[in-house]
């Protein structure tokens, strides 16, 4: 079976407006759909979008709570545990990363919980390929 997926937030973005990702992402979304390998986005997606609500940076036509709620309803998607000890860990992520507390609470998540993150965040990709992190290039 395979490792159960985590979105990075642009990736999220991505697919809640339909728009094309990666075809390795895109592949390894459509397989975890098909084997029922969880598809994981954290919570700290909703505060991220939030955010760019509150700052009028947000680019859809709905508003933050409803493309929330449209992100968890895409087949295969859930929500996914944000525990203190994940918050605690990504303050201690080893090697160099980058300071995002969103992509660092991510990346901490997924390796917690054993997730690969589907992203197209470079800081988080060149992080993967240094053996920290899985990944799958959004």
């Amino acid at each position: 079976m395979s490792r159960p997926l985590l979105l990075d937030t642009c990736v999220a973005m991505f697919l809640v407006a339909n728009e094309p990702i990666a075809k390795d992402a895109n592949a390894a979304i459509d397989r975890a759909v098909g084997a029922g390998v969880p598809i994981r986005v954290s919570p700290i997606t909703a505060w991220e979008v939030g955010l760019l609500g509150r700052k009028g940076r947000f680019r859809s036509p709905l508003s933050p709570q409803r493309w929330f709620e449209v992100l968890r309803a895409l087949p295969g998607i859930t929500l996914c545990e944000l525990s203190a000890e994940i918050l605690m860990q990504s303050s201690f992520l080893p090697g160099d990363f980058h300071k995002d507390p969103a992509d660092r609470i991510i990346a901490a998540t997924a390796r917690e919980l054993g997730y690969a993150v589907v992203t197209r965040d470079r800081a988080m990709i060149a992080y993967g390929a240094k053996g920290h992190l899985a990944v799958v290039e959004g």
